[in-house]
């Protein structure tokens, strides 16, 4: 297996791409730390899934844009349970509103949520990897990074940020034999694409030259591909999985 007595911790590991990560992580060998904030029955039935495959599931709870939380969940992991060798940052959320009646509140939020917990959780983890010279961080963005998207400025601005966050600590970083590498979504079935409305679906695929919706397993595959020693020559990398929409 790929990723045998490896530790990892997936940030929003109980439903969507997170949920698929975890478990394709624990399927390739690793045990798996299950972050989540509120889901805690979903996080409760992907840890059961894995434990199935004689892996072992820690759950934990913390809001990954508190930074005191997420101090205090690492340091409870460095004490309980070992050193962490693959982070996965996916933790995210989205409050979509055109710009010029974004409430700060709602900017506010999602960049703590899906940028500002990026930093929050990677400089807590990181001197675990520093110290025993070994680390796999895969922060997760999106295809809007790239193209934009009306009514996302915020989610957009923070997607955008990862990536520069991950070119920036990939060179900070390599001669420690730890890689950081992105990984930007297109339009893939969540619980948040499934209930956009039908025609917004139609238009999506219209142009996506697959003519599909990905699936977070194939995302999954990816992650857990950049989380191996197969990957160890590739760091500062952005890899797009979309179906053809957006070519980089």
């Amino acid at each position: 297996m790929l990723l045998e007595n490896k530790l990892a911790l997936v940030t929003g590991a109980s439903r969507g791409i997170g949920r698929a990560i975890a478990y394709e992580l624990a399927k390739e060998g690793a045990d798996v730390i299950i972050n989540y904030r509120s889901s805690q029955k979903e996080a409760e039935e992907i840890a059961k899934e894995i434990k199935q495959m004689n892996r072992k599931a820690y759950l934990l709870k913390f809001d990954v844009s508190n930074k005191e939380e997420v101090k205090n969940a690492i340091k409870e992991i460095e004490e309980n349970i070992g050193n962490i060798q693959i982070l996965i940052n996916n933790a995210g959320i989205t409050k979509d509103t055109l710009f010029i009646r974004m409430k700060e509140e709602d900017w506010d939020l999602v960049l703590k949520t899906n940028l500002y917990s990026i930093f929050y959780v990677t400089q807590a983890v990181l001197p675990m990897m520093l110290n025993q010279r070994y680390g796999r961080i895969i922060n997760i963005s999106s295809i809007v990074a790239f193209t934009g998207n009306p009514g996302q400025v915020n989610y957009a601005s923070a997607k955008a940020g990862i990536i520069g966050f991950t070119k920036a600590l990939a060179l900070e970083v390599a001669g420690r034999n730890i890689t950081v590498n992105a990984v930007a979504p297109g339009f893939i079935e969540t619980d948040m694409t499934k209930n956009l409305p039908e025609k917004i679906k139609e238009t999506f695929l219209s142009q996506i030259p697959m003519k599909r919706i990905g699936l977070p397993e194939e995302v999954a595959a990816l992650v857990t591909f950049l989380a191996s020693d197969k990957a160890s020559y590739i760091t500062g990398a952005v890899f797009h999985i979309n179906g053809g929409l957006y070519r980089g």
